[in-house]
């Protein structure tokens, strides 16, 4: 082969990798709900641990309070904490609509009217970015008058793999109509802690290798495109043992009171008739059980503000203490009736103080400009936002809780 070839295959080479990195950056966001931290260092699943060995991972994710699902989801979405994005439990009441939000309520989870801050969707589509997304907390909801381009309602009977195949499609679009921004959930590792507790190593590893299989078809099939694409792997939060004798009956605890009672689990929010009677009823309820406290949100409150929708918060909030659980009485059958059908006597559950370990959930991050063979010390998922923005090339909006400093060390140079 002559010099003149053999330096224009050279070229021609480098003109196609230099092509290749001028593509536009797309970032997919996954979320695996419930999956606690410990989970891979328990069980060893094969294709986190190579995607993990492969990226930067946290020892930890710290959720936001209450470590809920719809919270944590919005605050992984927005970059704010539960009290500033509006989402302030799964379950609240709206004093100015007169309604309860409820994640079964599908006219409520699709009306914008409940969701502040800008989602990373929202912020990309405002910036000429296509956004794609099957299933993510607001994702079905106008924000600021804004979808994704292209969205699914949440239909928890999809299939992994469907939506896996999903993805594939939209990376297979041409360059001016791929999404570049694309968010995926699963919900397999939250389902089976909630039936079984985390610490039921047999139907957790189980449902986990199912689950690694899965995303190992999904790591290996974006590998294929040749894009440069960012995997950034999160969870919501992590589950506790709650034994069934430690479930706490809330219609017994709260009887007498007269007020709206507004979720149950890891805390539950009173919203007295009459305000005048809150030392009275607070009084009632801690006489009732030495297992759970009470926050009025004056100081110390679990709650870090409550000045930007007081009215979704109540008068107080009741709390359990760490492994005991709000049930009221339907909730107290229905715990009766899983533990006969699925023959355990212990549950897992979620909601608590992010303060408590079993709460902590994962970060994992893998691409082109994120480090390989990384581990960093856990850190608040307020902090992920700021991260896809500057994956996206965005500019952060000011008024979110997170800061881009805290993830900035996982960057290549």
């Amino acid at each position: 082969m002559s010099r003149f070839i053999l330096s224009l295959l050279v070229a021609l080479g480098s003109s196609f990798q230099i092509f290749a990195q001028e593509k536009e950056p797309i970032v997919i966001l996954i979320s695996l709900d419930g999956f606690r931290y410990d989970y891979v260092e328990r069980f060893q699943p094969e294709n986190l641990l190579r995607f993990i060995a492969e990226g930067t991972s946290a020892e930890a994710l710290i959720p936001s309070f209450p470590t809920k699902t719809f919270p944590n989801h919005y605050t992984i979405a927005t970059g704010m904490l539960p009290e500033h994005h509006g989402l302030v439990d799964n379950s609240f009441y709206e004093p100015f609509k007169d309604q309860v939000y409820t994640m079964g309520n599908r006219d409520i989870v699709q009306d914008g009217y409940w969701y502040g801050g800008t989602p990373i969707w929202v912020l990309a589509e405002e910036n000429g970015i296509k956004a794609a997304s099957y299933f993510f907390v607001g994702s079905e909801a106008p924000v600021k008058g804004i979808r994704p381009s292209e969205y699914y309602d949440y239909d928890g009977d999809v299939p992994n793999l469907t939506r896996i195949s999903k993805v594939f499609g939209w990376l297979q679009l041409p360059d001016t109509e791929r999404p570049r921004m694309i968010t995926l959930y699963f919900s397999d590792m939250d389902n089976v802690g909630h039936a079984y507790g985390p610490s039921n190593d047999e139907k957790i590893k189980q449902q986990l290798y199912t689950l690694d299989r899965e995303l190992g078809a999904l790591f290996e099939g974006i590998k294929s495109f040749d894009l440069p694409i960012s995997v950034i792997l999160v969870s919501d939060h992590g589950m506790a043992d709650v034994e069934k004798t430690k479930l706490i009956n809330l219609d017994q605890l709260t009887e007498g009171i007269d007020a709206r009672v507004v979720n149950n689990g890891a805390l539950a929010h009173i919203h007295l008739k009459n305000p005048e009677d809150k030392p009275k009823a607070i009084e009632l309820i801690q006489s009732r059980s030495p297992q759970v406290s009470i926050d009025d949100f004056s100081q110390n409150s679990n709650y870090t503000d409550t000045s930007k929708y007081p009215q979704r918060f109540g008068d107080f909030i009741i709390i359990p203490e760490f492994g005991y659980y709000l049930a009221d009485n339907r909730g107290m059958m229905r715990y009766q009736n899983n533990s006969a059908r699925l023959k355990t006597e212990v549950f897992g559950e979620h909601g608590f103080s992010p303060k408590n370990h079993e709460m902590h959930g994962i970060f994992y991050a893998k691409g082109p400009r994120i480090k390989a063979g990384e581990q960093i010390k856990p850190f608040q998922n307020i902090h992920i936002y700021p991260l896809l923005c500057e994956l996206l090339g965005l500019d952060i909006p000011a008024e979110i809780d997170g800061r881009k400093e805290v993830l900035a060390p996982i960057l290549k140079d």
